[in-house]
């Protein structure tokens, strides 16, 4: 859990650290859309270019991103699991028992794995990349047209933010805790399914204790500031978009427009 990377940011020198973070959280949309393009292996394999050479232009270690896969592990193989059993479409390549798996369930595994590798790695680097207060800023920015219906868009990012913020906290405050159960004698790898279950389980009153104290000294820090919601509030440094911004959100367009005609003509 130490090495748990999501939420984090990591304040380097780069040119994707420099665009304006409404840029980056249109991209993000841009890409989560385009996963779901039937544009087949070419799609995702340009797709995988490009959140590559995202990597690249941040400055952000693979090993980083990678690190962000760990805690998902088990869910990607529940569902990995879940898929090759259900889907009994195609043709039958393994027989055993009740255990039957056709060849269209292991290609549909193959395609949510790529899409989850995709989506994650996209997440980590908007996240890695973006100041979080910039970031409140840009989801503000992007949701204040909807201030016309009297939607709230101002508390739904500043919810947006405190959840991104709070997630490597509550990781660390989790690994505390386990430590701290760790010298009582309580051992989360060994033991049967059982055990381990409720040595899990003996994490949740604690934790969830920690976390209402910790949103309890928020809520005190925030009052002690002046923070009063849906209250106009003035800004020390302005999101401003630049050229830069302009030709990643032209490269974004085109990224879709291409996985759409792939999706068309070349498959």
């Amino acid at each position: 859990m130490n090495n748990f990377t999501i939420g984090k940011y990591l304040p380097l020198d780069s040119f994707v650290h420099k665009l304006d973070p409404r840029t980056k959280i249109i991209m993000l949309l841009l890409i989560m859309g385009a996963v779901f393009i039937k544009s087949g292996w070419i799609g995702y394999f340009i797709i995988l270019g490009f959140i590559a050479l995202s990597l690249i232009l941040s400055k952000i270690k693979i090993s980083y991103v990678l690190n962000a896969f760990k805690p998902l592990i088990m869910m990607m193989v529940f569902l990995i699991v879940i898929n090759v059993l259900v889907i009994k479409e195609g043709n039958l390549i393994f027989s055993y028992g009740f255990i039957k798996i056709y060849d269209k369930a292991i290609l549909d595994t193959l395609y949510i794995s790529v899409r989850l590798l995709i989506m994650i790695s996209a997440s980590t680097i908007l996240t890695m990349s973006s100041n979080p207060l910039d970031l409140t800023v840009g989801i503000e920015k992007l949701l204040k047209p909807l201030g016309r219906f009297n939607f709230p868009y101002e508390d739904v990012a500043m919810m947006i933010s405190i959840a991104l913020r709070f997630i490597p906290t509550i990781i660390e405050e989790t690994q505390k805790i386990m430590n701290a159960q760790r010298s009582r004698g309580v051992d989360y790898e060994e033991g049967k399914i059982k055990e381990k279950i409720q040595a899990v389980l003996s994490l949740i009153v604690p934790l969830f204790s920690t976390s209402l104290n910790m949103a309890e000294d928020l809520a005190s820090a925030m009052e002690a500031r002046g923070y009063i919601p849906q209250e106009p509030r003035t800004r020390y440094r302005d999101l401003k978009y630049n050229i830069k911004d302009y030709i990643v959100f032209l490269i974004g367009v085109l990224l879709v427009v291409l996985l759409v005609w792939v999706s068309y003509y070349a498959i």
